[in-house]
């Protein structure tokens, strides 16, 4: 393979070629890079922490995503780091395999819990793998599309959930010296892309795991074999496309001809997101029309993360792919729309751009799997989430004591008072934290009279349990005890038991409300279902033809065991249970 890297110093240690910017011991600080192969799984001999899954419904998890959310709403321009990137040079790749074609990989979505991430990890860095009758050599390219980090962009986090996985995978580069590309997602944009570009926009002799980094900016051109290409793009989580990147582009697009063919890798599918946000379509649709249309150049491909599953449109011009199955929890796919307008109709691009019809030719997992999985939350929400059920608990204790007070004292004028104050807020919180929790599936979604009668009912449906709850307490010995003991009987013992029935009330809510497309991704991040992954290997031939195969993962590894291989690019550890990797489709073939 060539490319216009400079190549690393393969006297470089693995902890060097890691880059964390700083020069610490492993054994002072688990975060960085074993200098050495691990003897053991401890994370002092790892260089890093695996992580379990994140839990979504954590209370703190919750409030802190929800803060950074808004502030990347609000503050994202200010924060925006794509201006500064103008000074950074602005090279066009060239990546071609000895046989003048290509193996290249594409994985998004990647960064959430050891298990799931590494599982995919190693099987992108083995030499070959053996999938449906088909000898799939190991990519000479690598895409990271998006989300490379959950939950926030954090550098110890990266460490953790991205970057210590794939130095575990492929810790040095075998003699092909494979590239890593990377797009940034919503959540690599939480700090604003600080730690994105630390650790994948360096200078071009540094390494991630075994792969070469090779961009200098979030967003990057790579010319492939027989006049494809591969164009990244950021647009800051659907904002738009800032002027220093459209002009990198523009000067990319005079090497475009006629004849030439666009891979195209977006941070988010918003093709299917347009169904809900009629204007999420825009940036990629101006793109296209502005940038690679004026050239005569095609865009055959365009691919994407952002929901965790596998999904294929076809249409007359191209594939719109989606595949976040890289390590995240699983997003269900039976709700998918089976054809897509793009652009969408009723949007102000259809004017510039004609509207074509996409149909759903493929999902993994299969929509009767997907459906069965929701059936999953009862058992998975209260296990996934304890410190939800905990806050659940304690919220209807209080509920409960307040109410118990204002009955247990119908004539009590001053105890009334002291428990109808935190009664009737406690009962607003409650209502109107339901009817906001229901939304739309994607950011920007309109709410319909479905999300109020939904989240009101939701409330109401607390309300009730409350009630109920109350009559069993006043029916127990503990309500007549002397204060403070019915307090006390009541954190011990009322609240795990109601925290618990109050848990499977909103797994049961959340069901009902995924049926009507209402808080569909709560209803499986609630979950947190490690299985059922995937990534894309594609070959483009010397004579141009691109073959895609969709790697499927039905069940991730739960057990590691150190690789007792001395070969510097073998994998730290090996799952303990073969991963037996499939097609999610037959092979697509873009001649």
């Amino acid at each position: 393979m060539t490319d216009d890297r400079v190549p690393a110093d393969e006297s470089e240690e693995p902890g060097d070629q890691a880059g964390g910017g700083t020069s610490r011991t492993p054994e002072a600080t688990p975060g960085v890079r074993a200098a050495r192969r691990p003897l053991t799984t401890d994370p002092l001999e790892l260089g890093f922490t695996p992580r379990k899954p994140v839990p979504w419904l954590a209370p703190f998890l919750l409030i802190s995503t929800g803060i950074r959310t808004l502030l990347a709403m609000l503050f994202g321009a200010y924060l925006d780091k794509r201006e500064l990137q103008n000074a950074f040079d602005g090279g066009i790749f060239r990546q071609v395999g000895p046989d003048g074609g290509l193996w290249l990989d594409y994985v998004a979505d990647l960064g959430d819990g050891f298990n799931a991430t590494y599982s995919v990890a190693w099987l992108l860095a083995q030499p070959e793998l053996e999938v449906d009758g088909h000898r799939l050599p190991r990519a000479q390219t690598l895409v990271m599309g998006g989300d490379q980090v959950y939950p926030s962009a954090a550098y110890e986090a990266y460490e953790d959930r991205c970057k210590g996985p794939y130095q575990a995978a492929m810790p040095r580069s075998p003699p092909e010296r494979p590239t890593l590309f990377a797009v940034p997602g919503n959540h690599d944009w939480y700090d604003g892309l600080t730690a994105f570009l630390r650790l994948f926009v360096r200078s071009r002799d540094r390494h991630f795991g075994g792969w070469g980094t090779g961009q200098s900016r979030s967003y990057f051109a790579v010319e492939l074999p027989a006049d494809w290409w591969l164009l990244g793009i950021d647009d800051q989580s659907g904002s738009y496309l800032d002027d220093p990147q459209l002009s990198y582009f523009d000067e990319v697009a005079r090497k475009l001809t006629a004849r030439s063919r666009v891979i195209l890798a977006v941070p988010a599918p918003t093709w299917v997101k347009s169904v809900d946000h009629p204007t999420a379509y825009d940036s990629i649709d101006y793109f296209v029309r502005t940038i690679i249309a004026p050239t005569g150049a095609q865009v055959r491909l365009l691919v994407s993360g952002d929901l965790h599953h596998y999904a294929r449109y076809a249409g007359p011009d191209r594939q719109l792919i989606t595949c976040g199955g890289g390590g995240a929890y699983l997003y269900p796919t039976h709700q998918l729309p089976e054809r897509l307008e793009v652009p969408p109709k009723d949007t102000l691009s259809r004017r510039a751009s004609r509207t074509r019809p996409y149909d759903l030719a493929a999902r993994y997992p299969e929509a009767a799997r997907s459906r069965r999985y929701s059936w999953g939350i009862f058992a998975r929400l209260p296990l996934r989430n304890p410190g939800f059920t905990t806050l659940l608990g304690t919220l209807h204790t209080l509920l409960m004591l307040a109410v118990a007070g204002v009955a247990a004292n119908p004539a009590g004028a001053t105890e009334q008072r002291v428990f109808s104050v935190p009664l009737v807020m406690m009962l607003v919180v409650t209502l109107l934290g339901a009817a906001f929790f229901a939304k739309p599936p994607s950011s920007g979604g309109k709410r319909h009279v479905r999300h109020w009668l939904l989240g009101v009912g939701h409330g109401l449906a607390h309300v009730g349990l409350a009630a109920l709850g109350t009559w069993a307490w006043l029916n127990l010995p503990f309500s007549d005890w002397p204060w403070p003991l019915p307090a006390v009987a009541a954190a011990v013992l009322y609240g795990p038991v109601i925290g618990f029935v109050a848990a499977e009330l909103v797994a049961a809510y959340l069901l009902v409300a995924g049926a009507f497309g209402v808080n569909v991704n709560e209803l499986f991040a609630g979950q947190g279902i490690e299985d059922a992954k995937a990534f894309l290997r594609m070959r483009i031939d010397p004579d141009g033809t691109l073959t895609i195969y969709p790697v499927a993962l039905d069940r991730v590894a739960r057990d590691w065991a150190v690789n007792p291989s001395e070969a510097p690019e073998a994998s730290w550890l090996v799952p303990k249970q073969p991963l037996r990797p499939r097609l999610a489709e037959p092979p697509i073939t873009i001649r």
